[in-house]
């Protein structure tokens, strides 16, 4: 079976997941993106590759494809996992005749206020939202809906361009940076106060057959806001238990209504204080911050491997969860580059036999501009609150200083 994977760029976690396929039975693999066909030359030549200016773009996705076909035989699936791609790769499986996700689902997951909208209207619990085109829309949801709200962009990602806002002034300033129109309009929401957590499901032929779950501490969008905040993330062993009998039946509800078909999708929500929930947002895609790598720790597998199998066999074998997994992320301190890292003997010396995996910040590298900082620490316990005392210790004890 010949396959092709498009990215923008031959990142680690897009090379990862090239490595992932190119190891399936039976497949063939091409890939389509920005960067040089040097990247894959450590897969001594089992890759075919094509490269693109643009590969939001469906004509050159569609050009692609045929020209990889043409060289090395029928594709047979065509799928990516960054974000903004997803919507471009629909219209090109459309053009091709390839199986996948639809262009109104793909767009149902990418435009936010569609996505929203459809939720609230099926009963499902989500913020109040408005698709503002001038800052007078902005301005009278803020009012009906009360500050704080929050500024994002209709097709953001990862909490890009995601801002909160808490007066009319901090409004106008946000809106000022890229300002409204009818074809450029803002999306607002209400601030919802909780916990927030993820919710990571695997979908075949529209069944849900698998599902994850995640606790931030603290949230994205408070990360985003305080660059120097070493936050974490927890996957919990019990993700069978009925505390989350909500959210399970929510969120299986959300993806029939955004109309997904066979993937992995990554939803945001939260749990209110009152203990109510309402979903955020929903990916059809990965999800980033680690959690790949920590559902592999959690069930002993590899995750993404089995990703692969899903998109191109729509096959999936559900695994036991061992674990509870988590991730605490080192951010630095102060501006300009790493000068040095504090605290890993101490964390090496307390909690050896948790780590599964560290990429420590290296002394002279730049600051990071990505919410994950310049390293992470991930862990694993068959208790949950064991790996929650662990990540909360490690950024306790690690400090990464900046100058």
């Amino acid at each position: 079976m010949f396959v092709v994977f498009a990215a923008p760029l031959l990142s680690d976690n897009a090379m990862r997941m090239v490595e992932a396929i190119v190891t399936l039975p039976g497949v063939r693999l091409g890939v389509i993106t920005h960067d040089p066909a040097d990247a894959l030359k450590h897969l001594h030549g089992s890759v075919a590759h094509w490269r693109v200016s643009n590969i939001l773009n469906v004509d050159d996705l569609v050009w692609a494809t045929r020209e990889l076909e043409f060289r090395k035989g029928t594709v047979e699936r065509l799928f990516g996992a960054y974000e903004q791609l997803q919507v471009p790769l629909a219209q090109a499986r459309e053009t091709l005749g390839l199986p996948g996700l639809s262009v109104e689902a793909a767009t149902n997951f990418r435009d936010k206020a569609r996505m929203k909208t459809l939720l609230r209207a099926s009963g499902l619990p989500c913020a109040r939202h408005r698709l503002a085109p001038s800052f007078d829309d902005a301005s009278a949801f803020a009012e009906a809906s009360g500050f704080p709200i929050v500024v994002k962009p209709p097709a953001g990602a990862g909490a890009q361009q995601t801002y909160r806002v808490e007066d009319l002034d901090q409004l106008r300033r946000a809106l000022a940076v890229q300002p409204p129109s009818p074809s450029n309009p803002v999306l607002l929401e209400e601030f919802v106060r909780g916990q927030e957590h993820s919710f990571e499901t695997i979908s075949i032929d529209g069944q849900s057959v698998w599902h994850s779950l995640t606790h931030y501490y603290p949230t994205p969008l408070h990360v985003l806001e305080n660059p120097w905040i070493q936050w974490c993330l927890v996957l919990p062993r019990e993700v069978d238990s009925p505390r989350y009998d909500d959210i399970r039946a929510a969120g299986r509800r959300a993806l029939e209504v955004l109309g997904m078909s066979t993937g992995l999708t990554h939803m945001e929500w939260f749990r209110r204080g009152d203990g109510s929930i309402a979903i955020s947002e929903v990916a059809a895609r990965p999800p980033g911050a680690q959690i790949t790598t920590l559902v592999s720790r959690a069930h002993d597998i590899d995750f993404v491997q089995a990703w692969a199998r899903v998109m191109i066999f729509g096959e999936f074998d559900p695994p036991e969860r061992r674990y509870a997994a988590g991730a605490a992320f080192l951010r630095g301190q102060g501006d300009g580059k790493v000068n040095a890292v504090h605290g890993w003997d101490l964390v090496q010396r307390e909690l050896r036999e948790l780590i599964t995996d560290a990429k420590l910040p290296e002394v002279g590298t730049a600051a990071s501009s990505s919410y994950e900082g310049e390293g992470f620490v991930l862990v694993r316990h068959p208790e949950t609150t064991v790996v929650e005392e662990a990540v909360m210790r490690i950024v306790a004890l690690m400090r990464i200083e900046l100058s």
